[in-house]
């Protein structure tokens, strides 16, 4: 049902109970912070709201009247009830601003996001300090820019080559994709040279249709041979970087993958990386969030750590002879 037009505001019944409890509108403004005249200026409105006299001024101060009375007692109750519900938004609130709801790209989110993760809990070990409760979901690109949209994530990573219309972005890194083959190939002979016209006639394991993987790879090969190119069907589309790692190993064909995903195998020699130097397969890695330039206090927190974790793990790699691009950073 709703409230009577007559019902006061809450800050009305504040002013109001000030001058119950002190006796006096001068107590009242001190209490509340406020000029005298402004308290019986207040006190005169609700009066004239709710139709009855609440007080009576005198040189020795206000006193209630019967109805004041009353109206003092319900107006305790009601701020007791305000109090308590302000409290609990405030703990709602602060309880969100430690909360970020991350959603990203599978290579983003196995291959990434632990490092990230681990940093983050690290630069947060002194004393008094809090580390942010980050709850991760992967995806795909399309569905991560589609819940950040949607508000039901903050923070979005994905592996785009342009910054989605309308949403703040930032440059987290960079990854590139490698057609890989396990030991014992035909591709991997010393002579042999593998153009981009033959890895298009070659049937790949790949992710499944619609898979940002799978776009890099046509539009890389439209660059290099026209947008006329045809493609053979793929030997395999699965559904995770792991299923086709697996696919490779197990002989099913050459596959084009994340080479964050295969860098282990890369480096023991289980598998091999093939160079098709007519393809462009780099991808960049962005962070994605809702609003302007600058993104929220929390997620900027979070993104300062991600800059730092993957720089330190660019360097690593650099140390220990990986192949791979270092990532730029800027938002």
């Amino acid at each position: 049902m709703a409230l009577s037009s007559r019902m006061p505001e809450l800050g009305s019944f504040e002013i109001f109970h000030a001058v119950a409890v002190t006796g006096s509108l001068g107590g009242a403004a001190r209490r509340l912070g406020l000029t005298q005249q402004a308290v019986s200026r207040r006190l005169a409105s609700l009066e004239a709201r709710v139709g009855l006299t609440l007080a009576c001024r005198t040189p020795q101060g206000s006193h209630l009247t019967p109805a004041g009375v009353v109206v003092a007692e319900s107006a305790a109750r009601v701020l007791e009830v305000a109090h308590q519900a302000d409290e609990v938004l405030d703990s709602l609130r602060n309880e969100r601003r430690q909360r970020i709801r991350v959603v990203a790209s599978e290579t983003i989110a196995e291959q990434l996001m632990p490092h990230w993760l681990l940093s983050l809990q690290a630069t947060a070990s002194g004393p008094g300090s809090t580390t942010p409760h980050v709850m991760v979901t992967d995806t795909n690109s399309e569905n991560a820019i589609a819940s950040v949209r949607d508000g039901t994530a903050d923070l979005g990573f994905v592996e785009n080559p342009d910054p989605p219309v309308g949403l703040g972005h930032c440059v987290v890194g960079h990854d590139e994709l490698v057609v890989v083959v396990p030991q014992g190939h035909k591709w991997t002979r010393h002579s042999r040279v593998v153009s981009a016209r033959e890895l298009a006639q070659t049937p790949l394991v790949t992710r499944e249709p619609r898979s940002r993987l799978r776009d890099t790879l046509t539009t890389a090969l439209c660059q290099a041979l026209g947008d006329t190119v045809q493609q053979a069907p793929p030997a395999l589309g699965l559904g995770s970087a792991a299923a086709m790692r697996a696919a490779v190993l197990a002989g099913a064909g050459p596959a084009i993958i994340s080479r964050l995903a295969v860098a282990d195998d890369l480096a023991s020699g289980r598998l091999h990386a093939i160079t098709i130097p007519e393809l462009d397969l780099r991808r960049t890695l962005r962070a994605i969030w809702v609003g302007g330039r600058i993104p929220p206090t929390a997620i900027r927190s979070l993104l300062d750590h991600v800059m730092t974790s993957t720089s330190n793990q660019a360097h690593r790699h650099r140390s220990s002879n990986l192949p791979g691009r270092s990532p730029k950073f800027g938002c």
